[in-house]
């Protein structure tokens, strides 16, 4: 019944900030028993009161003073602080007194994206669930990972506030954490041993036009997929119409501090490929700039390998993850390559633990300057060697391997730009293909389909990035 649904998910939008003329001062929903702070960062509180209401905010040793406005909304800014994993109390008082308790300090990551971000441990609830999920949920006893879940809102202009609450890694609660965001989260708390806080603002089955802001969008049109422009008519509660994702579940996380964003989406805009690059981009520089943090860490996970049902194979997902690719280019970006751990015939791979430990490699390289290979060999140059072509590999690491088998996915062209499957032979930090079929190559490929077979490694076990020469 999706009337119902979208009435119940608008009024705990609602829920979020309460009417004035109360009789506690508010939080924002963000601010509960068990939240995790980010570290060495100012941290931002609000919440709401009856206006003119006189309140004393106080967090550790730090005690600020502030008056609710006109509007009944108050915000202070407390110090930053080093991590913390003894649990703190933040209290409110005014004309009566709220405390939550048992607040850490650490690092936060924000997770979003659609549905292989959304993707859960294991949750009865749903169809999700990990590779070894019973003995992942009976092994979950991490109590400084704890998760921030939003709830589901899209609604048509900027909301204040995201319903949802925190929740304390345990075997009772982890079927629920998004699978990427705790996978990620328990690498990190074993190697900085520190708490690390995720928020889970993700939604199945979006594009990433409903993600981005009308700002971001504004220089966009039409939107790809048919999705509708900003501004157009919508009914409420629509999660595929233009921003209102990042109204109802990005806007209102805005003053919250956090390190950096995990991203995983783009099977919706499988379609539109040639758009997706520059929206992705713009996306990124966005929230970057709304956040009001500088350029902080932005890592995504490139789609895995898949087949779409009833489709002709093809190499519409290897377009799209070279779109995800470029955003490379960005300062503080990482990519998390799939292309070895899909499933051609599950859109929704199970394998979430590999993704989640390629995420946090890349974040102990580029966040945490821990000296550990974070990414797989990416392709650098290619060079016609009589009827061969020769490719060049940057992070070739201590050598590429093929683990054992002959390499595979491997592809050449000539002047006609017809593509024949070629042979492929590693020659140190590089490799040479050949292909009797095409005696004058011009351009190679690798990986460049739906779901190939994929097996280009380095000596740290880091897949290869799929790749072309050519930009036919």
């Amino acid at each position: 019944m999706p009337s119902l649904r979208r009435l119940s998910l608008a009024l705990a939008s609602c829920a979020v900030f309460p009417m004035t003329g109360l009789a506690d001062p508010q939080l924002a929903s963000l601010f509960q028993d068990h939240a995790v702070l980010q570290r060495d960062k100012p941290i931002n509180v609000w919440g709401n009161a009856d206006p003119g209401e006189h309140l004393s905010v106080n967090f550790g040793d730090q005690t600020l003073t502030v008056t609710a406005g006109a509007d009944g909304k108050w915000t202070v800014v407390f110090d930053a602080l080093g991590a913390n994993a003894s649990g703190a109390d933040l209290t409110v008082a005014g004309k009566s007194v709220v405390t939550i308790h048992d607040i850490l300090i650490g690092e936060v990551w924000l997770c979003s994206g659609q549905s292989n971000m959304e993707f859960e441990v294991n949750d009865p609830a749903s169809s999700y669930a990990v590779d070894n999920a019973d003995s992942e949920v009976s092994e979950a006893r991490y109590p400084s990972i704890r998760q921030f879940k939003v709830a589901r809102n899209a609604p048509a202009t900027p909301a204040d506030g995201a319903a949802g609450d925190w929740k304390v890694c345990s075997p009772e609660t982890v079927g629920q954490f998004t699978a990427v965001g705790y996978y990620f989260a328990r690498d990190l708390a074993d190697r900085l041993n520190v708490p690390i806080g995720i928020i889970d603002a993700a939604w199945t089955g979006t594009p990433i036009e409903s993600w981005m802001s009308a700002a971001a969008l504004s220089k966009f049109r039409p939107v790809s997929n048919g999705h509708p422009v900003p501004g157009a008519p919508a009914s409420a509660m629509d999660p595929y119409v233009a921003s209102s994702l990042y109204n109802g579940m990005i806007h209102p996380l805005l003053s919250f501090g956090v390190r950096g964003v995990l991203w995983y989406q783009g099977e919706s805009n499988v379609d539109n490929a040639s758009a997706y690059a520059a929206l992705f981009q713009a996306m990124i520089t966005q929230w970057r700039a709304d956040f009001g943090g500088g350029d902080f860490p932005f890592l995504w996970v490139q789609l895995a390998n898949f087949n779409p049902p009833n489709a002709p194979p093809g190499n519409q997902w290897a377009f799209l993850r070279e779109a995800q690719s470029r955003a490379l280019s960005l300062p503080l970006t990482g990519q998390a390559v799939a292309i070895d751990i899909g499933d051609p015939n599950n859109i929704h791979p199970k394998n979430k633990q590999e993704v989640g430990r390629r995420l946090a490699l890349i974040a102990k390289a580029k966040v945490y300057e821990v000296p550990v290979d974070y990414s797989g060999p990416v392709y650098d140059k290619a060079v016609v060697e009589g009827s061969n072509i020769k490719v060049h590999f940057l992070f070739a690491g201590e050598g590429l391997t093929a683990s054992g088998k002959p390499l595979q996915s491997f592809e050449l062209a000539g002047a006609d730009k017809v593509f024949y499957p070629a042979t492929a032979i590693i020659r140190g930090d590089s490799v040479v293909v050949g292909c009797t079929k095409v005696p004058k190559p011009v351009a190679v490929r690798y990986a460049w389909r739906n779901a190939p077979d994929a097996n280009l490694f380095n000596g740290a076990g880091l897949p290869a990035a799929p790749f072309r020469s050519d930009t036919w």
